[in-house]
């Protein structure tokens, strides 16, 4: 578009039309308590008299219906209602804390019968088969003369900057024509779009006509919220401008698309004009429609052009192949990647690579705005057809790359990618020339622009506009080049990691036979020592046979984990519970076979390092061996052996039913020297405790945290 003053602009935005303090003199107001019913304040020609009285005994209506159905957000419309001798239409919204009651004079309603939903019916059919854009617009136009009656109603889009342009036009003899005219933004300043948003038909029926004032005995109802209103009043500076274009009667429907204010349906006539309630909601509900198929026309567009896009994304990537290196692609695809998007140029700059097909600004120009991309087309594309506003250099070859689409590749070294358009030198038809010239002072008033004579100008440093097809193109093909990229890395190391895979299960493999020929020859080793054990206590006297079978069972324990560690599949780490299962029924198998009978195992799944688990199983070797000795003056009888877990914290526990200790360990032989010293190199503890009757021994050892 074109640079337009924006003091003027912020100061129309200033402007509070929502709280204007009065409505038009076509209909009357009424302000009311919504508890009691009780008239607070009104506009019209009424008397200040009906200030305290009843609405139901000013006007021939329920009042709890109307109170009742009146939603807290919104209009409710009631049955038409006849006063002071004329029929008017009832409209009821809430404002702040009150209920709000509109007449609105309908001498020109038609009923909607047959005849009138057939022609608003016919109306829709017509703006279905439009062809194009052009033809959809011009079509809504002369629907919305039909509907309302007025001289000129156009159909208006709000582009770039807030601007709007006339897309569709039907317009009696006598008018002058703006189809295909823009207008600038400040004509319609920012609250009053947002009024359009909540209050989608207004109506001026007579420009020359008298605001009539709220009168109230309460000054802040005098400033009360009116943007539900239809008959709020219009600002000065609005009334003056349709009288400079010798407009006496206006009107315009919202075009919501997606919640936001597409365009507006602008109706002008030359002499007053006012619309029914009726016609204010069929040309809503036409609005609607036209709404509705602005959105599927521009979806199927969409959807069109993102089929096509797909297309030759799909045949241009096809290029890269499995193993094609991006810069091999970059140099042989850049020209397709410029034609994918309607580009005139295509760079990619990768580290101190730049690869740059077609009209494209200088390498340094290109480093320089790849540095530009980088970091926020991260996060998502930077387009934009004006680029010399974002980078001022850009001036210097705007001839060559006013338009910019961007985007980064999180590679390891960034890839920025960037397709280029030329400037497009275009004539904007502006009606009126919309430099208004402004003092900048806040307090100067507001006044509007008197000419609305065709005024043409020259626009410059802007190319065609990216679409979101295209946008979203963009940020498919860098996605897509990354994923390639990624899944070519990931197939090589695929390959890499298989002969990786196939060289351990040979390594494994051999372990395995070394693990079978190391455990067959520990086991020999122990068995032989165990052999000797046993047949150097024949012959001996009783302390040394006893001594050398409890040397054997030590031997056991070592034998037993030596097994276990074989058995399991991990070499590391051992259920403590399963091997101290195997050692105590292994242990008691020496025994007499009574202590089978007695003995109560409750030992919890623990998961230990496998040295820890040898020491254990020594240190309950000695245990069980103390209590076979004296628990019970060396005959059975019950033992209980428990295994728990407290959080990082293992609980081993030996009791019996027996005689009892005093707190001391009994003998004094070699297995007392053994359990500290097993006690202190699994960094734990052991204590004894009364078991009432008998003893309880308590080793409780960390889970990690050996001392070597």
């Amino acid at each position: 578009m074109t640079s337009i003053d924006r003091s003027d602009l912020n100061a129309c935005d200033l402007e509070p039309i929502h709280i204007p303090g009065s409505i038009q003199g076509n209909g009357a107001l009424f302000i009311v308590e919504p508890t009691s019913g009780t008239l607070v304040g009104f506009a019209g020609a009424l008397d200040e008299h009906v200030l305290g009285q009843k609405l139901a005994d000013i006007l021939d209506l329920n009042w709890e219906t109307l109170r009742d159905q009146t939603p807290a957000q919104g209009v409710h419309i009631s049955a038409p209602v006849v006063f002071s001798g004329r029929t008017y239409d009832v409209l009821s919204y809430r404002s702040d804390e009150h209920l709000v009651v509109e007449l609105l004079y309908s001498e020109e309603a038609r009923p909607i019968d047959a005849s009138f939903l057939a022609q608003f019916h016919a109306h829709e059919a017509r703006l279905e088969r439009a062809g194009t854009l052009e033809d959809l617009a011009n079509e809504a136009a002369l629907a919305f003369h039909r509907l309302t009656g007025f001289d000129r109603v156009m159909v208006y889009r709000f582009v770039e900057g807030d601007a709007g342009k006339v897309l569709g036009e039907y317009r009696s003899p006598g008018f002058s024509s703006f189809m295909n005219h823009h207008f600038p933004a400040s004509d319609i300043p920012k609250q009053a779009r947002a009024l359009y948003v909540r209050n989608k038909v207004r109506v001026i029926a007579d420009v020359h006509s008298q605001p009539q004032p709220i009168i109230s005995a309460s000054s802040k109802l005098k400033s009360i919220d009116l943007s539900d209103s239809a008959l709020r009043s219009v600002s000065p500076v609005h009334i003056q401008y349709l009288k400079n274009m010798e407009v006496g009667a206006s009107a315009s429907m919202s075009i919501i698309k997606d919640g936001q204010l597409w365009g507006l349906i602008a109706c002008h006539h030359h002499s007053p004009r006012n619309i029914a309630l009726t016609n204010r909601m069929a040309s809503q509900a036409l609005a609607t429609s036209l709404s509705r198929l602005l959105k599927v026309r521009e979806e199927g567009e969409f959807y069109q052009q993102r089929i096509r896009l797909r297309t030759q994304e799909d045949a241009i990537l096809s290029r890269l192949g499995d193993e094609c290196h991006l810069g091999q692609f970059f140099a042989k695809s850049g020209s397709y990647l410029a034609t994918l998007l309607d580009a005139d140029g295509f760079a990619a700059v990768q580290g101190t690579e730049v690869y740059k097909v077609g009209a494209s600004p200088s390498e340094a120009s290109i480093r320089e705005l790849a540095e530009f991309v980088r970091a926020p087309a991260l996060v998502k594309p930077i387009a934009t057809h004006h680029l010399s506003v974002l980078v001022p250099s850009a001036e210097a070859y705007k001839n060559i790359a006013s338009g910019l689409l961007g985007v980064t590749m999180p590679t390891e070294v960034p890839t920025i990618l960037m397709w280029f358009r030329a400037e497009h030198l275009q004539t904007v038809q502006w009606a009126g020339n919309p430099h208004k010239s402004s003092t900048g002072d806040p307090s100067t008033p507001l006044t509007p622009r008197a000419s609305f004579d065709e005024w043409s100008e020259t626009v410059s440093g802007r190319s065609r506009q990216w679409s979101l097809a295209e946008i979203e193109s963009a940020s498919r093909v860098a996605r897509m080049l990354l994923d390639a990229r990624n899944n070519s890395r990931i197939r090589q190391l695929n390959r890499e990691l298989t002969a990786t895979v196939q060289e351990n299960e040979n390594l494994m493999r051999q372990k395995d036979f070394l693990l079978k020929e190391v455990n067959h020859r520990v086991q020999n080793s122990l068995s032989i020592v165990a052999a000797f054990l046993r047949m150097q206590s024949r012959g001996t006297s009783d302390e040394a046979r006893r001594e050398l079978q409890q040397a054997e069972r030590r031997l056991m324990a070592v034998s037993l984990a030596h097994r276990r560690l074989y058995q399991d599949e991990s070499v590391e780490t051992i259920d403590l519970s399963r091997y101290l299962e195997e050692l105590v029924h292994e242990l008691f198998d020496t025994l007499d076979g009574q202590w089978r009978k007695s003995l109560q195992l409750d030992l919890a799944p623990v998961l230990i390092p496998t040295d820890k688990a040898v020491t254990l199983g020594l240190m309950l070797n000695e245990l069980i061996t103390n209590l076979a000795k004296y628990a019970y003056n060396g005959a059975p009888g019950p033992a209980r052996i428990s295994l728990s877990q407290h959080l990082q914290t293992i609980q081993l526990t030996v009791s019996d039913k027996g005689k009892g200790i005093d707190g001391t360990v009994s003998g004094t032989g070699f297995g007392q020297k053994m359990v500290q010293v097993l006690i202190q190199r699994l960094d734990g503890t052991l204590s004894f405790e009364d078991n009432n009757p008998g003893t309880r021994a308590i080793v409780r050892v960390p889970i990690t945290g050996d001392k070597d």
